[in-house]
C-alpha cells in the first residue's frame, strides 16, 4: 500500500496540467477528437445492450380429458383443433423461410465477394 500513501490529488492534477500545457495545440485537437470518438462508441455499445424485447409468453397448457370420452368427442375436439395447429405450423414455417432467404441473401452475397 505504498503506492496509494504517496498517491496525492493536487499533485496528479498539476502534473497532468503541466503536461497538456507542454503539448502543441493540434495535438490537443487530436487528443479531444480521440476522446470524443472513443466516448461515442463507449455511449452507443451502453445504449444499444439495453433495447426492449418483445415480451412472449410460451406457456403449454395441458388439457384434462374425461376418461370415459367416445371416440365420436375424440374426433370432434381434433375438428376444432385443427385449424389452429395448421395456422401455428404455417407460421412457423413462413418464419422458417423468411430466415433462410435472408442467410441464403447473405451467403449469396459472400460467394459474390469470393469469401
Amino acid at each position: 500500500m505504498q503506492f496509494f500513501a504517496r498517491f496525492s490529488p493536487l499533485r496528479a492534477y498539476r502534473d497532468l496540467r503541466m503536461f497538456l500545457a507542454s503539448r502543441e495545440r493540434y495535438e490537443l485537437g487530436f487528443f479531444a477528437l480521440a476522446v470524443a470518438i472513443t466516448g461515442f462508441v463507449i455511449f452507443a455499445f451502453a445504449r444499444d445492450s439495453s433495447f426492449p424485447t418483445e415480451y412472449r409468453r410460451d406457456i403449454v397448457y395441458v388439457e384434462q380429458w374425461r376418461a370415459d370420452r367416445t371416440d365420436a368427442d375424440i374426433r370432434a375436439q381434433q375438428k376444432i383443433d385443427a385449424p389452429i395447429k395448421e395456422k401455428r405450423v404455417a407460421e412457423q414455417k413462413a418464419a422458417q423461410e423468411r430466415n433462410r432467404a435472408g442467410f441464403k441473401k447473405v451467403d449469396d452475397a459472400m460467394t459474390r465477394w469470393g469469401l
